[in-house]
Order: structure tokens, then sequence, then C-alpha cells
């Protein structure tokens, strides 16, 4: 199963009772969370901004996929999900905080590298939509193309036309041929991220 099909399987999968109050951005920031540590579900609950009883069911459907496994420490990686979130790192490899620029519309931005789906984006409509209905304030999508940072049917050199922007991108994420960078704004931190996030979503094959 591909990254994107599972993890949305695991939002969408029918369970008893109410229908669920997290999203696929929840999943994969819990995901990242528990890479790095092991985390309990009172943190975890905390840091994805849901209640107790949403994050009890993200680990639920975690570990019954066996993508985690529970101990005293907390929620860990299991060798299943280490190796999926080994497949998603190489899709997604970066995501990092910049200072405001060009494209900043809001207080909080974050941008995202993509690799190698240039040839997904049209117009980078579908990114900024995907980006707004998460919560942020809209979503910038940038490929690189013959050597160059392009905007599509916006400007041809984003190093010439953005300078702001250009520095932080190449200095941070370091993208290189065929290659994608969102950068999403908003007025918090966390809807930023999720906004770039979802954004970049849209360019995983499903």
């Amino acid at each position: 199963m591909k990254v994107k099909e599972l993890l949305n399987s695991l939002v969408k999968r029918k369970t008893p009772g109410p229908s669920s109050t997290f999203t696929t951005l929840h999943l994969i920031k819990a995901l990242e969370l528990i890479a790095e540590a092991p985390v309990g579900r009172g943190k975890l609950a905390k840091i994805l901004g849901i209640g107790e009883g949403a994050a009890r069911t993200i680990i639920k459907r975690l570990k019954d996929a066996n993508l985690i496994e529970i101990s005293k420490e907390g929620c860990s990686l299991t060798p299943l999900g280490k190796d999926f979130w080994r497949k998603f790192k190489e899709k997604i490899p970066k995501k990092v905080f910049l200072e405001k620029n060009e494209f900043s519309l809001a207080e909080y931005t974050v941008a995202i590298l993509v690799k190698g789906r240039s040839d997904a984006v049209k117009t980078g409509m579908e990114q900024r939509d995907a980006a707004i209905v998460a919560g942020a304030e809209g979503a910038t999508t940038i490929i690189i193309k013959n050597g160059k940072m392009i905007l599509p049917r916006i400007s041809g050199n984003v190093a010439k036309d953005y300078p702001i922007a250009y520095k932080q991108i190449v200095e941070r994420l370091k993208p290189k041929e065929g290659d994608v960078v969102i950068v999403g704004t908003a007025k918090t931190m966390e809807k930023a991220e999720y906004g770039a996030m979802a954004a970049a979503l849209t360019l995983l094959e499903n």
C-alpha cells in the first residue's frame, strides 16, 4: 500500500460510534513525534491540539496497523512503522519554518520539500486550496525546472522576482531538479504547518 493510501485508510476506517475528529495531517504529525522519541497519549493530544479521545483513536489505529507499539515509556515505531516513516521521508524529506518573506501572507511561514513531483503541479491552485481548507491563509507552489525556481503562470525566475524567499529556500531546503517547494502561511504556527503539509499531500501518488 502506498504512503498516501495507507494514511487515508487509517483516517477513513469504518468503526462504531461517531466519525473521526482527526485528519491525515494529525496522523502525520503523530508519526513525526513518535519517530523522534516515545510519546504518551496526553502529550500527543496536547501537541496535536485534539482531545484525548481522538488521540486514543489515533494510537489504536496506528497500533492496529502495526505501525507503533506501546510500552510504559509511551508509543514508539515498530519496524514496519520505521519503514513506513522512511518511505514518507523519501517523498517529503524536509519541513522548515521561515522568516517573513515575499510569500508570507500571515505571521507564520512554513516551507516543505516534495521530491521529484514537479510534473504533478498544474497551476498551484490545487495546493493553495488544500492549504486554505486546512486553516492556512494560503500556499505558494514552486517547481524546480531547468535549474530554475519557477512559480507556475506567475514567475519564471523566483531568484530574481522573490529574492528573500529564494535565499531562505535554497539555504534550508536545497531543492534539486524536479522537486517542488510548498510555502504555506497562517496566523498560527500549527495552521501554517498543517496548511503546507495539506498542500504537499496533493502531490503524492494515491
